[in-house]
C-alpha cells in the first residue's frame, strides 16, 4: 500500500511537472508579451525663427510649461529697425505709385498732337511698374513684422523643458535648437515583440503595461503595428555591393517588431518619463479565441464579367459522387 502511494505521489509530481514544463513552454515562445518596451513621448524641439542674443529667459531645465507661454525673448532692436524701414518703404512705394497714375492718366488725356503714343504707353506701364513695387515693399513689410513678433519665443504645446542649452546672453541663431519640450499627455508605449508572436496580435488588443520603476501597472491598447525594421545586409559598401552577413542555418533569430500601445487613464500620481522600461502583455479580447484570427477563405465564386469559355468547368458527378464520364461539357 505504501509503495502504491509512493508510485502515485511520483507520477502526480511528474505530471504537474510536464504541465509546468509545457504551461513555461507555450508562455515563453507564444503568447504575446515582451519585456523589451519602451515609454515615448511626442518630443518637440525648440529652436528660434530669427538669431540676436538671448534678452530674457523665461525657463528652467525640466521645468513645466503651458501653450503659449514665453520660453525666451531675443533683442528686438534689430528687427525694430527693420520694421520701420519697410513701413517707410511701403510709404516711398505708396507716393511713387500715386505720381505715376497721376502722370498717367493726365497724359491719357492729352490729344496725339501733344504727346506720342509712346509716350502714353510708357506712362501706362511706368503705372503698372510702381504698383508691382508696392506689392513687393508690402510684402518686405509683412516679413519684418514676422521677424519681430519671432523675438518672442513661445511654448508650442503644454510640456516640460528637457536639455536646456542657453542661457540670459547667449547669441542664438535661426534654426538652431536650444531645448526641447516633451509634451504633457502624449506618453505611450512602443513594445518590440519576436515576429513568432505577431500573429497573435492585432490592432484594438488591449495590453497591459508594467513599469520596472515601483512596480506600476497601467491599461492600454494596441494602436498600430510597425511595418518594417531595418534590414543590415541591406548596407552597401563602398563599390556599392550589399554588404551580406554570414548566418548558420541552424541558428535562427527572431526579428523584433515595433507595436505602438496607446496607455489609457493615467493616475496622477504616476511619474512617467520618455525611455522608462516596461514589460508589455497583449490580451485576447472578450469573446476573442485564438481560432477567430485565422484568415477568412478566398472565395470561389466565378466574377460574372469573365467570359464563359474561360469559366473552370464543373464536371458532372453521378448519383453515388462519382465523377460522370460521360456527361458533355456545354461550355465547349
Amino acid at each position: 500500500m505504501r509503495n502504491s502511494l509512493r508510485v502515485l505521489l511520483t507520477l502526480v509530481v511528474v505530471a504537474i511537472a510536464v504541465a509546468a514544463g509545457f504551461w513555461l513552454w507555450n508562455y515563453y515562445l507564444f503568447t504575446p508579451w515582451t519585456r523589451d518596451a519602451r515609454v515615448r513621448a511626442e518630443v518637440v524641439t525648440i529652436a528660434p525663427d530669427v538669431s540676436g542674443w538671448v534678452r530674457t529667459l523665461n525657463v528652467n531645465d525640466t521645468g513645466l510649461v503651458a501653450k503659449g507661454d514665453t520660453l525666451f525673448e531675443i533683442d528686438p532692436a534689430r528687427y525694430q529697425a527693420a520694421l520701420e524701414q519697410a513701413q517707410a518703404k511701403v510709404e516711398n512705394r505708396e507716393a511713387t505709385l500715386k505720381l505715376r497714375q497721376t502722370e498717367a492718366q493726365r497724359r491719357s488725356q492729352l490729344s496725339s498732337r501733344s504727346i506720342s503714343a509712346e509716350d502714353r504707353q510708357i506712362a501706362q506701364i511706368n503705372s503698372q511698374v510702381a504698383a508691382a513695387n508696392l506689392k513687393q515693399a508690402q510684402a518686405d513689410l509683412a516679413s519684418a513684422k514676422l521677424d519681430l513678433e519671432r523675438t518672442q519665443v513661445v511654448a508650442p504645446v503644454s510640456g516640460h523643458v528637457l536639455n536646456l542649452q542657453l542661457a540670459a546672453g547667449n547669441y542664438v541663431t535661426r534654426g538652431t535648437s536650444v531645448m526641447a519640450l516633451v509634451q504633457s499627455n502624449s506618453y505611450y508605449v512602443m513594445g518590440y515583440f519576436e515576429e513568432t508572436k505577431m500573429p497573435s496580435i492585432r490592432v484594438g488588443d488591449p495590453a497591459s503595461v508594467t513599469l520596472m520603476n515601483g512596480d506600476t501597472h497601467l491599461r492600454g491598447d494596441v494602436a498600430g503595428i510597425g511595418r518594417g525594421i531595418a534590414d543590415a545586409n541591406t548596407t552597401l559598401n563602398n563599390q556599392q555591393l550589399p554588404q551580406v552577413q554570414p548566418t548558420f542555418n541552424w541558428v535562427r533569430l527572431a526579428q523584433r517588431i515595433p507595436v505602438r500601445i496607446t496607455l489609457d487613464d493615467i493616475p496622477d500620481e504616476t511619474l512617467l518619463s520618455s525611455g522608462m522600461t516596461a514589460t508589455v502583455r497583449i490580451e485576447k479580447p472578450d469573446g476573442d479565441h485564438p481560432g477567430d484570427r485565422v484568415s477568412p477563405p478566398t472565395s470561389t465564386a466565378t466574377p460574372e464579367n469573365v467570359p464563359a469559355d474561360r469559366r473552370p468547368t464543373q464536371q458532372a458527378q453521378q448519383p453515388d459522387g462519382t465523377p460522370d464520364q460521360n456527361a458533355v461539357d456545354d461550355t465547349q
